[in-house]
């Protein structure tokens, strides 16, 4: 039987090796002389070394704490993260924006960065995501910083998955997996945890370990169980699959019945003419901070990815008087993972069904555009591409001017506000009186005292363009649904 090093002599015999300051220099000094090797035998090895000098730190990733006392350390270490990505399009500035977004991620999750790599690829190696070499590079990384956690920039397939975390010796998570593991911790409705666990039993079904290769534990066998249960039966792994199976449609069923009571309240709405404003965006793009301003509503905010998971629906007015209701929805993000995007479309259809989405985007972000783009592609996948939008640049105040420029000269309907300050609200609420759908029958009526009710149901339902108190009653002139219009008729005066 071989003995395998522990962690601590692995780190020991590589503190040997490459004495703190030389590590980089030997790896260098390396690349450089395999460089010059041109034996035609050895291409393959030449260019999985040529991979390995492409693995770069990205900087200013950190977030661990200094100058604490241990008791306090002890309460902060939660886990203690590496993050790699491979960077196979663009430019070093978008592998670099996006690694920094899946430390945000990271620090939402509760985790600790310790440090950041990324590798540039024509596309990731389908065994180890990041190849052999640069797999056992960042087994080093791993070993001195002393971190617990691998999260790779992207979705791995389960091969890659068991492959990398054999390398690296410590967990392997993706950032499907830890965009779930956020959700789920801020899933507070009842309908957002079960869009939750069924995003995380689909994520899991494919990536269930066996034990060992042979998946050799039964759930029948030949052992003490008496007559009809000797033989093979069911492995454990074949058994963990069919009870997620059963669970995931007991929690498609559950989700059923809790959207039927989310539409007959939309349909309520819809019945009575409220025209509805959907908030979407980019996750932390300040969409809750927008909500309060416009509603004064006291909705969570926080400075953190994914605060807002269960949708919010507020009534608000118009500065001309117009009741309409506005929805904050969950924050979408690049390369949101299908199986949310799959869980929570019941969710989503909040934006599908509204008369108005306000696309709300971070003005301060290094290339808001990208988020604009991320955003949309879930708006297509929701069907909510004929709903008119209004782009709404937040943190105004923080944003770079030039950037404020492009943006507002790109957008064709764009507004920029600071939720923050207030700047620019005054003109957003201007904004959506104009663009919400207008009642289409405009009539002249003389209501009865006695039936106020009409009266009522005009200013809420429609627009009312004047009202006089007369002897005989309320003369009343407004833009009204058919339905009310046929209710307000018998009060139409005889044309003279």
């Amino acid at each position: 039987m071989t003995s395998s090093s522990s962690p601590s002599q692995d780190a020991q015999s590589f503190a040997q090796n490459y004495p703190e300051g030389l590590r980089a220099d030997a790896l260098m000094e390396e690349d450089v002389a395999w460089s010059h090797e041109i034996d035609g035998e050895r291409d393959g090895d030449q260019l999985d070394r040529s991979e390995r000098a492409a693995l770069r730190r990205v900087a200013g990733l950190s977030t661990e704490l200094e100058d604490v006392t241990e008791v306090e350390y002890r309460q902060l270490r939660l886990e203690r993260v590496v993050l790699v990505g491979v960077w196979t399009s663009g430019t070093v500035d978008d592998a670099e924006n996006s690694l920094a977004e899946l430390a945000a991620l990271a620090e939402t999750a509760g985790a600790l960065v310790l440090d950041g790599v990324i590798q540039r690829r024509d596309k990731p190696d389908p065994a180890t995501y990041i190849g052999s070499g640069k797999a056992l590079e960042l087994r080093d990384i791993v070993l001195e910083t002393g971190a617990d956690t691998v999260v790779c920039d992207g979705e791995l397939s389960p091969g890659q998955l068991i492959h990398l975390e054999d390398v690296v010796k410590v967990k392997v998570v993706d950032r499907t997996a830890l965009i779930l593991d956020i959700f789920a911790q801020h899933a507070k409705s009842r309908e957002g945890k079960a869009q939750v666990a069924l995003a995380q039993m689909q994520y899991m079904l494919p990536r269930l370990r066996g034990w060992g290769q042979s998946l050799s534990r039964q759930m029948g066998g030949g052992g003490g169980g008496g007559m009809a249960t000797r033989g093979p039966g069911e492995t454990k792994i074949e058994t963990d699959r069919r009870r997620i199976r059963e669970k995931m449609a007991k929690m498609r069923r559950e989700i059923a019945e809790m959207k039927t009571g989310r539409d007959i309240k939309r349909q309520e709405r819809r019945r009575n003419k409220v025209p509805s404003v959907a908030i979407a965006g980019y996750t932390n793009a300040g969409k809750s901070s927008l909500l309060n301003r416009l509603t004064g509503a006291g909705v969570l905010v926080e400075n953190s990815l994914f605060a807002t998971l269960d949708p919010t629906v507020r009534r608000a007015e118009t500065p001309s008087g117009r009741v309409y209701t506005l929805a904050d929805t969950v924050g979408f993000v690049r390369h949101l993972p299908h199986h949310l995007v799959e869980a929570f479309r019941s969710t989503m259809e909040e934006v599908g069904d509204s008369d108005l989405i306000l696309h709300v985007v971070d003005g301060s972000h290094p290339v808001p555009e990208e988020q604009l783009a991320a955003v949309r592609e879930v708006i297509r996948d929701v069907g909510a591409t004929d709903v008119r939008e209004i782009v709404v640049i937040n943190k105004a105040d923080a944003a770079d001017p030039l950037v404020l420029q492009r943006l507002l000269r790109n957008e064709k309907h764009a507004i920029a506000v600071s939720a923050r300050t207030g700047a620019g609200i005054a003109e957003l609420l201007a904004l959506i009186d104009t663009e919400l759908p207008r009642p289409e029958v405009e009539i002249e009526a003389l209501v009865p005292y006695t039936h106020g009710q009409l009266i009522s149901r005009a200013h809420a339902e429609g627009e009312v363009l004047s009202e006089e108190h007369t002897g005989d009653g309320t003369l009343l002139k407004a833009r009204v649904h058919e339905e009310l219009a046929a209710d307000l008729s018998p009060y139409v005066p005889a044309a003279r």
